[in-house]
């Protein structure tokens, strides 16, 4: 059998080729006719690329084939060994067989040394004989570049017209729009789902594993993952659907589906909907859910007694956190979208205001380390210590991170997107990207200062002694090195980051349960629904009883491999978005659209 991994780079290359090549390879019919030396070339990149999905398909087949024997010759379970120690380690066969289809090292010529952008999944850190990167991180960041020049930098053109259809400035009262949410409401409910611990704790690992020069890289990411977020949520406005009730369906699945069927490659775009569904339903269960659970759980019992560890390490009341979060969850849940967006338009201003409004305390009480610290990041970027990696390790540890916060190219936001009242599709799709600019270019770099600042990555004093860090830095414990970096300035911090930890994984959990339950009811039907919503307050409880550590890394697996289909049929499809874009920019500066008076 062919390794899936060897029938995706040299399908990746044509489609990054084809689709640069040829403006018209990703409109739509109704576009103007391409000439025929383009519909050549895209006829001859349809076929490569059905070709390879079918030799791909099988891999992948046989591969899900291999995953019960190698789980049976994995795992042998001791008479004595304890039911969670079990399903670790089953679990952990499951995802090296993932990690081996989606996240492979693609080594960089040039470089050597041991990798510090391991996967820190399954199998702890590895060892290589050059630097790597994982491909499903690659695939994203190379997304985002073709995204970022393909749609001519629209996030700098438009961020500041994304400020005002967010604040209703464009809004038309005349105009009875179909959607069920407001474009801020829309943002709400996205930003919940990615503003979260990987502003708390992911900055935090990124710079223990790559130093202060991370930082400016992960801000790179977030820029470029702007011109993704525009371009996945402009097509789940596109290709949505209006049920007779007025609610609203959309997302990856329906303009993978649907938009790649208008192009000729129906069976390719099938493929790709029924992969991202069932990833973004595993993602939603595991990544969105029980390790929210589980990660806010051991951060309030850093500070809530009642929720510690006994002397065993056991955490013996942590049923009953789990028990509290699954009414809270449910309660929100159970109400739809409408609920879940009211309640996450309320819930996110408030957190991000609470952190960074801490952050700005910890940052003007040493106003004077403001400029060393942005120093030490740039420096830390071009001129990193040799033990890093160079500038390619910290380089792509920044890009990693970014990757694991804004989520841009995984397509879970256009799923809230596409729920949004709008008259143009890619309006909405700049509304879109705003959430990198929030969630990784302001908040992971307010983070990113207050750790540089207060010394917090500094595992060993010049003395030689380990620092009060140093642990944190060892266990990779990110939320905990950040709640320390804050105590040196607000001894009581870590009580406030408590509670800001638990709103995020609320916030994230009610979100997540949103895409979960759409990718549910496209695969099965809408009749479905209760049974999806009462499978995922079950995981919510289970999180905060299952400390097995391979269970919660499976979402996170899940949540980054829905980049493969994803940013493949975006990119397919980003010349229809293309042609939106310009005509929306042109009505706009031809005075066509107009502000909303008084707005």
């Amino acid at each position: 059998m062919r390794s899936p991994h060897r029938l995706l780079i040299p399908l990746v290359l044509s489609l990054f080729c084809a689709a640069a090549s040829s403006p018209a390879a990703a409109s739509s019919h109704a576009d103007a006719p391409a000439s025929q030396e383009a519909d050549g070339a895209l006829q001859e990149t349809v076929d490569a690329v059905e070709n390879a999905a079918g030799e791909a398909t099988d891999a992948v087949q046989n591969a899900a084939g291999a995953v019960s024997d190698v789980v049976e010759d994995s795992v042998s379970q001791d008479s004595g060994e304890d039911w969670q120690t079990t399903v670790d380690k089953k679990m952990t066969a499951v995802n090296t067989v993932i990690e081996g289809i989606f996240f492979f090292p693609i080594p960089i010529p040039g470089t050597t040394g041991v990798s510090p952008t391991a996967i820190p999944f399954t199998n702890g850190e590895k060892t290589f004989s050059q630097q790597t990167i994982p491909f499903a991180v690659l695939w994203l960041v190379l997304g985002a570049i073709f995204f970022t020049v393909r749609m001519g930098f629209v996030q700098l053109r438009l961020v500041g017209h994304a400020i005002a259809v967010t604040r209703g400035k464009w809004d038309d009262p005349d105009l009875a729009e179909e959607g069920e949410v407001s474009h801020f409401e829309a943002l709400s409910a996205a930003l919940s789902a990615t503003v979260g611990l990987g502003n708390i704790a992911g900055v935090a690992i990124a710079i223990s594993l790559g130093g202060p020069g991370a930082t400016l890289w992960m801000i790179l990411a977030g820029f470029l993952g702007m011109a993704s977020k525009f371009t996945e949520c402009s097509l789940g406005q596109m290709y949505r659907q209006t049920r007779s009730d007025g609610s609203v369906m959309g997302g990856a699945m329906y303009y993978l589906s649907h938009g790649l069927k208008e192009q000729g490659m129906g069976g390719l775009g099938k493929v790709l909907a029924v992969m991202f569904a069932i990833l973004c339903i595993g993602g939603s269960l595991a990544g969105g859910n029980s390790f929210q659970v589980n990660q806010s759980l051991g951060a309030i019992g850093e500070t809530v007694s009642f929720f510690g560890e006994n002397a065993d390490g056991v955490r013996e009341n942590g049923w009953i956190y789990g028990a509290i979060m699954t009414v809270a969850v449910g309660a929100v849940i159970l109400g739809g979208l409408r609920r879940i967006a009211d309640v996450a338009s309320k819930i996110v201003p408030l957190m991000c205001g609470i952190y960074v409004a801490a952050c700005l305390f910890v940052i003007l009480s040493n106003v004077g380390h403001v400029g060393p610290a942005f120093q030490t990041i740039i420096d830390g970027a071009f001129n990193p210590d040799a033990a890093l990696g160079g500038i390619v390790g910290v380089l792509i540890v920044g890009f990693q991170r970014a990757a694991f916060s804004n989520e841009a190219g995984v397509g879970s936001a256009a799923i809230a997107h596409s729920a949004a009242k709008t008259e143009y599709p890619v309006r909405e799709g700049i509304v879109a990207l705003l959430e990198p600019l929030i969630d990784t270019i302001i908040v992971c770099t307010m983070t990113a200062l207050v750790i540089v600042i207060t010394d917090a990555y500094v595992r060993v004093d010049e003395a030689g002694e380990l620092t009060q860090f140093a642990n944190f830095i060892d266990s990779k414990n990110g939320a905990a090195l950040t709640s320390q970096a804050f105590g040196t300035t607000l001894s009581w911090f870590p009580y406030v980051l408590s509670i800001a930890v638990a709103l995020f994984a609320f916030s994230t959990m009610i979100s997540w349960s949103y895409y979960g339950e759409r990718c549910f009811a496209w695969l099965f039907g809408d009749g479905l629904g209760l049974l999806y919503k009462a499978l995922f307050l079950t995981f919510t409880f289970l999180g905060s009883v299952i400390t097995a550590k391979a269970v919660l890394n499976f979402g996170d697996l899940m949540i980054l491999g829905m980049a493969i289909p994803n940013v493949l049929g975006v990119i397919l499809l980003s010349g229809k978005v293309k042609a939106q874009l310009d005509e929306y920019v042109a009505k706009k500066k031809s005075g066509e659209m107009k502000q909303t008076p008084g707005a």
